[in-house]
């Protein structure tokens, strides 16, 4: 029988698996009941692939709409399908930027951005994957979205290679393989991504130790103790504590009052004696309401 488990891991994903596979061995490693991860990686990539246990799949929305970073290994000159070195490779094109024009194009891709996504995505026109229309060679218009790389910065060049290695900080949506297409289109020699590296999501950081094998070679107690609390996912959020009369009106979806110089619609994490209870939102001046809760309060 599968257990009860609520926390976080923050996992490194391994290159070669999708992060749906990953979740799946992870969710076996604990015996899990539930689970999900935050922010799919593409088999190329590993790294930092956050996945909440039980309740904690409750607050995942606030990892999924975080800011991402990564390191990103670009190979100049090179062209393919899908924008990084699993596609088919559609144009060989000599290199002849140096560091300055390099560092330059890293320049104009910083800010805000309209970013136009690989047509070899899972996103959605029309009900239907962008991947499938490529697949069945049917046209299909993709609407630029709005990004914003916050930095992106030369880590390195390797002129025999021709190889760049950036590190990348973005907002939700970015795709570091549009982002690697576009720089060599920039450069006039065409680029694509040939490894990524997931180095932080929100305020979690890679930690290269928790990887498949550690959780394997671990007791399921032991494993349990790589797990972060729940409300690691809301500590960005103002704490309340409440009093025994608050806690009796939320657990059947009251409203409660409470002074507060906080602005409307501030959401707030709320604990009952040292224990985390939830998410509530000021609905009303000095009135707030329970929007999310864990199962047992």
């Amino acid at each position: 029988m599968r257990e009860q488990i609520d926390g976080v891991l923050l996992f490194n994903k391994p290159v070669g698996v999708s992060s749906n596979q990953a979740l799946q061995q992870v969710k076996r490693i604990f015996n899990a009941k539930k689970a999900g991860h935050t922010g799919t990686l593409d088999p190329l990539a590993s790294g930092l692939l956050p996945i909440c246990f039980g309740e904690a799949t409750k607050f995942s929305s606030y990892l999924l709409e975080g800011n991402k970073e990564y390191l990103a290994t670009i190979q100049l000159g090179v062209t393919t399908t899908t924008y990084d070195s699993e596609g088919e490779v559609v144009k060989v094109s000599p290199v002849t930027a140096g560091i300055n024009e390099i560092e330059l194009a890293l320049s104009k891709f910083t800010g805000n951005l309209n970013q136009v996504p690989p047509i070899y995505s899972a996103l959605k026109v029309s009900g239907k994957a962008l991947y499938q229309y490529a697949r069945a060679n049917l046209p299909v218009e993709i609407k630029p979205r709005s990004i914003v790389i916050y930095h992106n910065e030369l880590i390195k060049f390797i002129p025999d290679s021709q190889t760049i290695v950036i590190n990348v900080s973005c907002s939700k949506g970015t795709y570091i393989r549009s982002l690697a297409h576009d720089i060599g289109e920039y450069l006039g020699c065409g680029a694509s991504l040939t490894g990524l590296i997931r180095t932080k999501s929100n305020q979690f950081e890679l930690n290269p130790q928790i990887t498949l094998d550690y959780l394997s070679s671990l007791s399921q107690l032991a494993a349990k103790d790589s797990l972060l609390n729940v409300d690691v996912l809301v500590e960005h959020l103002p704490r309340l504590d409440l009093s025994a009369n608050e806690l009796t009106k939320i657990r059947v979806g009251n409203q409660f009052s409470a002074v507060t110089d906080y602005p409307l619609h501030t959401q707030f994490r709320v604990y009952f004696e040292g224990r985390f209870l939830g998410v509530v939102k000021l609905v009303l001046p000095e009135t707030l309401q329970p929007s999310r809760l864990i199962s047992v309060i």
